[in-house]
């Protein structure tokens, strides 16, 4: 791969449309849509090469086989640190605690870029609120202990405690963002 950067993998698959392919764990696997969304934000024409998990799709972007994948940091760290992968950015909001040299997508050419694996606690439509607030101040209570923080940021984890009504703000624009990438791209799950 001879772009060093994220500026210059973009020249290249610009100059090079549907050269250049991309994999992933799977179609429609949070992999999948990260590169979708990259495709569209970024204008450019990548090939979705889909594998039947993250370590086929690895083996194929080590291996040569393919150009590209988003992947979880931790995981492709120590292959970049060797020298055997390119990594040309990280795909959160900010950069990675594990890799804070690297920057995100948005630092590195494409404004506004953001994809990342995120777990919330959900219950019951009709639980009762004083059960939700108990749950959700202990969930909270739980991902800012320093314990929790120590052991989430080696890797590469940030905790985002929040309301209840913040979560559930973020996950009404998180469904809006998502159908919008799966719509213009024509993703399936399989």
């Amino acid at each position: 791969m001879p772009a060093n950067n994220l500026k210059e993998f973009i020249a290249l698959a610009k100059a090079k449309p549907g050269a250049l392919n991309y994999a992933s764990s799977g179609n429609g696997t949070p992999y999948h849509m990260a590169g979708e969304l990259f495709k569209a934000m970024a204008g450019v024409d990548l090939v979705h090469i889909p594998h039947k998990g993250s370590d086929q799709a690895r083996a194929s972007v080590l291996g040569g086989q393919v150009q590209m994948m988003f992947d979880a940091v931790p995981t492709m760290a120590a292959s970049a640190a060797g020298g055997k992968v390119k990594a040309l950015a990280t795909s959160g909001s900010k950069r990675s605690p594990v890799t804070p040299n690297i920057p995100t997508v948005a630092e590195a050419g494409v404004p506004g870029y953001e994809s990342g694996i995120w777990l919330g606690m959900m219950a019951p439509a009709k639980t009762p609120r004083p059960v939700l607030e108990r749950l959700n101040a202990e969930v909270n209570k739980i991902i800012n202990s320093p314990e929790t923080r120590e052991v989430w940021l080696k890797q590469g984890t940030i905790a985002m405690g929040m309301s209840i009504e913040q979560f559930d703000k973020f996950l009404r624009e998180e469904i809006v963002k998502w159908a919008k990438v799966v719509k213009v791209s024509g993703a399936k799950a399989d």
